[in-house]
């Protein structure tokens, strides 16, 4: 009788620590997630400005609850920056990990109609993982340039600013040197801004119609250039369709063995500004403010669609914006609610100024970064490539992500002295250089090298110091020169910027060449003698 007792004892203790070893076990399908590579969604906004998103800005008036939260759930970097205060440089220092100035892009951005700009033997970070198996993806704007196939008895017109320039693309044709070509396996998206045309989808390098009208709206928020639009491109519906194609394709590969990158880069907020029917007014302030909103809720859409597909432990979903917030918000309006797109920041949109590369950036990875993290290290968009380099442990050859520093030790530990990033070169539209170290920030130009006071070529230049020096730490406005003053400091970070361009690279490695045509660029700035 007692053995029989002690067995059913026993008995009943295997099936207590059974259940329990049950219920403590991670989810099969988690477990699985976390033990290979991870999914990596990279969602870049277009002009949006660090002081639009509420975590970055407590005082901004535009509410972003989604945008907030997946900063609360991973980690938010206070001193992010774009390689550029525009559009096209930015996107080339994201899927290259190089200045876009080592390029033939000294100033400036690509409209629509404009060749490509990354050549097809440069790596690209989605040539990268696609390499190391990943299913890769871009959807949305592209502006880094395409081969449009040309009509054989048309003239070849203008770059794509007015409307007569696009007459001789044949669009039945596919495209050449387009995202399929740069390591992308799916590719669905507009080749410039979506106030540029051609306003015409291409979808794995065809044309998804031939366009047959020519639209053009001049309203105060909603403009767009004149030129042909195909009849499934819908101005105000193109912004949710990239979101709903992007959750479709993250349910889609969810299923599959291999891990997924996906570049989904947005139109908005850019002009044209164009909230949905159902986001207009709710933001309070202005049609910018609302078309923020809308972005802010899709945004939860994604996210949820990554939760719902059981992978959120191990995807990492970056969030940022390609530069700062443009004039076209509307600034004086925002102004008057109490919102300014700039934070605390001097300038916008082009600017040399802090307003017009500082950027919010948010990195949510669960499988590897705590919740409710904060990194103060100052970061640059092009960290990206060696970032996914060192995830899936590659080595960079010397041509490779020449601007590029891992942030993977950052993600572990948000103060850590592993990140190797020493300085960073900023760069305005006009083709201004900046370098940044540490709390310094050395100004290569007198005025903003971009669309604020004072302008380039304006009266105002004249009287102004040749650079200008500013210690972010005590001077966030960049109201306080201090050039005259610290002739030492001048000196440090002069030379550290023309090592940084002799060199062809800013992280350490064999000297590579920039692009042919960058010794006039010195030149004409008259800052540098650099010779190549």
């Amino acid at each position: 009788m007692k053995t029989h007792y002690l067995k059913i004892i026993y008995s009943t203790l295997l099936c207590v620590l059974f259940l329990t070893s049950y219920n403590n076990k991670p989810d099969a399908s988690i477990a699985k997630d976390v033990s290979k590579m991870p999914n990596i969604i990279y969602v870049l906004a277009d002009d949006l400005g660090y002081g639009d998103i509420n975590t970055f800005n407590p005082n901004g008036k535009i509410k972003t609850p989604n945008i907030d939260a997946l900063a609360s759930a991973g980690m938010k970097f206070t001193d992010a920056h774009t390689s550029s205060a525009v559009c096209t440089p930015t996107r080339y220092g994201i899927l290259t990990g190089r200045y876009n100035w080592r390029s033939n892009l000294k100033s400036g951005v690509l409209t629509g109609k404009s060749n490509a700009l990354i050549p097809t033997s440069r790596k690209t970070v989605a040539r990268l993982l696609q390499d190391k198996n990943y299913n890769t993806a871009f959807i949305g704007k592209w502006h880094l340039g395409w081969d449009w196939a040309q009509k054989d008895d048309e003239e070849n017109l203008g770059q794509g600013w007015n409307p007569k320039d696009f007459s001789s693309i044949d669009f039945s044709k596919p495209v050449k040197n387009s995202p399929n070509d740069l390591g992308f396996s799916y590719a669905y998206g507009h080749s410039g801004s979506l106030d540029m045309a051609p306003y015409v989808y291409v979808e794995n390098r065809m044309p998804t119609q031939v366009p047959d009208t020519v639209t053009v709206d001049k309203g105060a928020y909603t403009w767009w250039r004149e030129g042909p639009t195909s009849k499934d491109f819908i101005h105000d519906d193109v912004t949710p369709n990239f979101f709903r194609r992007s959750i479709k394709y993250i349910k889609e590969k969810s299923k599959e063995d291999k891990p997924f990158y996906l570049y989904l880069a947005l139109p908005s907020p850019h002009t044209p500004i164009l909230p949905t029917e159902e986001w207009k007014g709710k933001s309070g302030l202005n049609p910018y403010g609302d078309f923020v909103t809308m972005i802010d809720a899709y945004m939860g859409q994604l996210t949820e669609a990554v939760k719902n597909a059981g992978i959120e432990e191990n995807t990492m979903v970056i969030f940022t914006s390609d530069n700062g917030c443009s004039p076209q918000a509307n600034f004086e309006v925002l102004a008057e609610k109490g919102h300014d797109p700039s934070g605390v920041f001097r300038g916008h949109k082009a600017d040399i100024f802090e307003g017009g590369h500082r950027v919010p950036f948010i990195v949510k990875w669960p499988a590897k970064i705590k919740a409710n993290s904060v990194s103060n290290k100052t970061i640059c968009t092009t960290d990206f490539f060696a970032t996914c380099a060192d995830i899936i442990k590659t080595e960079l050859n010397a041509n490779e992500g020449e601007d590029s520093f891992s942030m993977l030790s950052l993600f572990k530990n948000p103060n850590t002295t592993d990140y190797l990033r020493e300085a960073t070169v900023h760069h305005s539209i006009n083709g201004s250089f900046a370098i940044r170290k540490d709390n310094w920030k050395l100004i290569f130009c007198p005025g903003s090298g971009g669309w604020s006071d004072p302008k380039p070529k304006s009266e105002l230049i004249a009287e102004l110091p040749k650079f200008q020096l500013y210690n972010l730490s005590s001077d966030p406005e960049e109201q306080i020169n201090l050039y005259k003053k610290n002739p030492e400091i001048v000196k440090e970070l002069k030379s550290l910027m023309e090592k940084t361009i002799k060199n062809g690279r800013s992280t350490d490695g064999k000297m590579v060449k920039n692009d042919p045509g960058f010794k006039n660029v010195w030149q004409q700035l008259n800052v540098f003698d650099i010779k190549q």
